[in-house]
């Protein structure tokens, strides 16, 4: 196994990663753990990462990180970046935490934040995201979505975050499935063969009536009442409804350009499938693979 030069991390809420990156920029090894923000203290960040990469690495090492060990709760906060964010300067704003092993030179990269009134916002580890997509495309300029939990719409110019806007459309599934009224209508196999067509029936209502969203929510309980629409339709139809009227609430944002979708396949799927409906072209992009890009992109500035 080739010798890790330096270490890139990935520090969520819920998980962190870390992979260890030989000369070559290969990967020496990779390495996770169920400890993100939300499950240490930070005083633990320390011992976590001494944990994670110990054992893995000979000498003193750089290591550089995304994510939420720079949030306010986490490790040390790394202030935001305001916009318009220079892709390219995350480095020259990283924060260095005390307490970690003197065999690991820790930097943090920061969020970035957008502050203009009515449309403040934030977003931390994207932005990581956001400049491996420069790194593995040079050149490109466009709209970049990450869908997820919170998705994230990013206009990218001159290698600049200019405006992003967040859409809490997993957040909303997940709290709408299991905690409304809507519950009544899970009730059952929610991968049957009538997902497909309930995601399709939602993709369609969203994309046309982004602005009905809340009563067109509710349908996915009448159906089920008054059609006899099963749990594996209304998990289809919830979740379509909600990417669709995500993407029709920001169709201004699109242009001519291929969409870059960053995050996991089923993500990419389901929203390329809704942007082809409007005619938008797109590509995906594996999230692990744009961290990866955009932490090696870091060190090297």
């Amino acid at each position: 196994m080739a010798e890790a030069e330096w270490v890139a991390v990935d520090w969520g809420t819920s998980n962190v990663r870390a992979w260890g990156i030989a000369a070559d920029g290969g990967q020496a090894f990779a390495v996770g753990a169920d400890k993100g923000m939300g499950k240490i203290g930070r005083a633990d960040y320390p011992a976590v990462l001494d944990e994670l990469i110990g054992d893995k690495v000979a000498g003193t090492v750089d290591v550089v990180v995304c994510g939420m060990a720079g949030a306010r709760q986490g490790w040390l906060e790394a202030p935001y970046f305001e916009t318009p964010a220079d892709l390219h300067q995350l480095l020259s704003r990283a924060v260095s935490p005390e307490g970690a092993d003197a065999r690991f030179r820790v930097r943090i990269l920061p969020g970035v934040c957008q502050r203009q009134a009515g449309y403040e916002d934030v977003m931390r580890g994207e932005e990581t995201q956001l400049l491996g997509l420069l790194g593995l495309r040079p050149g490109f300029e466009g709209v970049a979505i990450l869908p997820g939990t919170h998705s994230k719409w990013v206009e990218i110019r001159g290698g600049r975050i200019v405006r992003f806007s967040s859409a809490m459309t997993g957040e909303l599934y997940e709290v709408l499935s299991q905690h409304s009224v809507l519950r009544h209508s899970f009730a059952g196999d929610v991968d049957g063969a009538e997902i497909e067509a309930g995601i399709a029936d939602g993709m369609a209502a969203g994309l046309a009536q982004p602005e009905l969203l809340s009563a067109l929510i509710f349908r996915t309980r009448a159906a089920g009442l008054l059609s006899g629409k099963g749990a594996d339709w209304c998990s289809g139809y919830l979740s379509g409804l909600l990417v669709g009227a995500e993407i029709g609430g920001h169709r201004d944002w699109l242009g001519p350009e291929p969409v870059p979708l960053i995050g996991s396949a089923r993500f990419a799927t389901l929203y390329g499938t809704a942007l082809a409906r409007i005619g938008v072209q797109s590509f995906a992009l594996d999230a692990a693979d744009a961290t990866i890009a955009g932490l090696k992109e870091a060190r090297a500035q």
